[in-house]
């Protein structure tokens, strides 16, 4: 009986370790169909928003004057996807509600709306009426223009300061909100790291952008650093992906080029294709 009963063991073990690969290459199948969802700013969609009065901020341009391929776009041209992209992300977004200032000395150019507002947005798109079902898998959230410049405030620009610490631990802290957010409704919220400050020309995108000031190398791996280890060790159910490796700017100092959104598109798009 010894020698039976270990062949069919193995047997019986190995048909379980099958029907789990199975199972999960199944889930994965499922989770790539679904409508993937997208909040953020510049790096995820390249529209400046209109209100109801068509007034937008920086006069509703997009990054580029059109020619640019955010991340959503990517996203939707990724052959590993569908296209099934639901972008609430607005350029120049910040992850609270703010006012336009910019080119100022009044902030009456237009406004955009924080990440959770966006959250809320994108969520709707894909709940059934009548219920709470979401029928998305995975939120992208990528990062704000919090902290990053003297037109992240919401206020005249010749009266923003500079982020001091706490200051950008509270903007981590608003991104793991909606994040957790996210958790509660069913959602896995998919983060990015900041580029490499190597790869940005950001004193030539203050002046192109028109801004008082822009942060400074020695803030911005501060604030790169911050976001990236904070976010892991307060969202463990959270994905953060380095998407922004090798990152290339289209020549304004700021924004990723075609190759690097599709690049970008393509680190998302494997991740949410391969069993978990």
């Amino acid at each position: 009986m010894k020698n039976l009963t270990n062949p069919l063991k193995t047997l019986v073990i190995a048909t379980l370790s099958a029907l789990m690969v199975a199972t999960s290459a199944v889930a994965a199948t499922d989770d790539v169909n679904k409508p993937l969802l997208v909040i953020g700013a510049s790096y995820a969609d390249g529209r400046t928003p209109f209100n109801d009065a068509l007034i937008a901020p920086l006069g509703g341009v997009s990054v580029g004057l059109g020619s640019y391929v955010s991340l959503g776009n990517a996203l939707i041209r990724n052959p590993r996807l569908p296209g099934y992209v639901i972008n609430e992300a607005q350029a120049g977004a910040t992850t609270f509600d703010r006012l336009g200032c910019n080119p100022g000395p009044s902030c009456t150019f237009g406004s955009w709306l924080g990440y959770d507002k966006q959250l809320t947005k994108a969520v709707a798109r894909v709940t059934v009426p009548g219920t709470t079902t979401i029928l998305a898998k995975y939120v992208v959230i990528t990062i704000g223009n919090d902290c990053l410049h003297s037109d992240a405030f919401g206020i005249p620009q010749n009266q923003a300061l500079r982020c001091t610490y706490s200051d950008m631990r509270a903007y981590v802290d608003r991104l793991i909100a909606v994040g957790r957010r996210a958790t509660n409704m069913g959602l896995t919220p998919i983060y990015d790291i900041y580029p490499e400050y190597s790869s940005l020309d950001l004193p030539f995108a203050a002046q192109a952008f028109g801004l008082t000031w822009i942060i400074d190398s020695s803030s911005y791996n501060m604030l790169r650093d911050l976001h990236r280890t904070r976010i892991q060790a307060m969202l463990p159910n959270a994905v953060m992906l380095n998407m922004w490796a090798d990152f290339e700017n289209i020549g304004d100092g700021l924004h990723p080029n075609d190759k690097t959104t599709k690049k970008a598109a393509e680190v998302i798009a494997r991740y949410i294709s391969h069993p978990h």
